[in-house]
């Protein structure tokens, strides 16, 4: 059996470049394709406050997630990649350490926003933090 790998996907161009990098690199590796929805992207304004909304919203961000997972599937399936796909709820840094310490995943690979300076402070690097806190190898694709 071949590696299995997670690739977190959150419709980035990086996070585009990682998928196409894992299927190249990796054509015997099973690829898992995790998308974290966060809730603090839902925003604080008085209309995430509306129960409707906010269960709107997060079925907005389910069908998005199918609709990547479908694009990239369908370019893994070209490679005969087997892909599995995952949804989590979170913080992304803490969801995608947290997948794989719970299930059997050998190596990340994972786009960089390429930020620097002063927004990669303020921002915070989620690539930077997934490699100092992942349990496993981590590719990072700019």
């Amino acid at each position: 059996m071949g590696k299995r790998i997670l690739v977190p996907v959150d419709g980035s161009d990086q996070a585009r470049k990682a998928c196409e990098f894992a299927i190249e690199e990796f054509p015997e590796a099973e690829l898992t394709l995790l998308h974290v929805i966060n809730p603090a992207d839902a925003g604080y304004s008085v209309q995430a406050s509306i129960p409707t909304f906010s269960e709107e919203w997060y079925e907005r961000q389910k069908a998005e997630a199918a609709d990547r997972f479908d694009e990239i599937e369908a370019d893994a399936s070209e490679h005969g990649i087997r892909v599995e796909r995952a949804i989590e709820v979170g913080k992304p840094t803490h969801a995608i350490v947290e997948y794989v310490e719970n299930n059997d995943i050998d190596q990340i690979v994972m786009g960089s926003h390429g930020r620097s300076g002063v927004s990669r402070i303020l921002l915070g690097s989620v690539a930077e933090t997934v490699v100092r806190r992942s349990p496993v190898p981590v590719t990072v694709i700019r």
